[in-house]
């Protein structure tokens, strides 16, 4: 059972990560006005995603002990990280590599 809600944590984490993605594409495109910076399409999908991602975590608490889901929310680092090389051709330097590979350890000794 507990099993469930830990995937739909992760998956709330990757959501999450996405959305921040698409907020981060969002602030590098210029704007005619600063108004339309805030009320763009992407920067509203942005935030609704969020939003539902965040619904979710708080659904999984329900179950989820706070120590493990502290740990699991850590994942979204990780996620991130690998969107960002993958969407954004962001460079990933060794100290983020040896981040996410510390993230990875933590959660993986918390579930097991």
């Amino acid at each position: 059972m507990m099993t469930t809600y830990v995937l739909i944590f992760i998956s709330a984490s990757l959501i999450s990560a996405f959305s921040q993605i698409l907020l981060k594409i969002a602030a590098k495109k210029k704007y005619d006005s600063w108004i339309f910076e805030y009320l763009n399409v992407r920067v509203i999908s942005a935030y609704v995603i969020f939003f539902l991602a965040t619904l979710l975590t708080v659904y999984c608490y329900k179950v989820v002990p706070l120590s493990i889901g502290a740990m699991l929310e850590a994942s979204g680092y990780v996620f991130v990280t690998v969107l960002g090389r993958i969407i954004l051709k962001e460079r990933v330097t060794s100290r983020k590599i040896i981040g996410m590979a510390l993230v990875i350890l933590g959660v993986v000794i918390v579930a097991v």
